[in-house]
């Protein structure tokens, strides 16, 4: 994703909200490539994932302008959640320059009560072959 005017700051870096921002798009993206369109899965099972928590790190900041990629792997996969670990690089010239480290915890839940529940069979099917590639615990 590129940086826009609109998501910098007065001293022109990029607001640290947006890095929020920025990681949503990639897990919505990240679950798309899996087969897992958020609107469908609500339509399909009644539910959605939700976040419960997240925790950001800022390591060196943004600018307009430049060019970023988010990476995004399963850090755990449980009966009802999935904590994944997320990082905003800059492209540069010589490589990646890590900008911002994440840990998001989503949350299963019924759509229209917002109860936490299961994560459905076919959800944990498209994940657990992601999971088990990475060193993560079950919980």
């Amino acid at each position: 994703m590129r940086i826009y005017w609109e998501d910098t700051d007065a001293g022109g870096i990029v607001y640290y909200a947006n890095y929020l921002k920025f990681f949503e798009r990639a897990r919505t993206e990240w679950l798309r490539q899996l087969g897992l369109q958020q609107h469908a899965l609500r339509e399909a099972t009644g539910g959605m994932f939700v976040v419960s928590q997240a925790q950001v790190r800022y390591l060196c900041p943004a600018r307009l302008d430049d060019e970023l990629e988010v990476q995004t792997r399963i850090a755990t996969l449980g009966r009802a959640t999935l904590e994944l670990e997320q990082t905003a690089h800059r492209r540069d010239p010589q490589g990646l320059t890590p900008l911002c480290e994440g840990h998001v915890r989503l949350g299963w839940v019924q759509g229209a009560e917002l109860r936490p529940a299961r994560i459905p069979p076919a959800v944990m099917h498209a994940l657990t072959p992601i999971e088990s590639a990475s060193p993560t615990q079950r919980r």
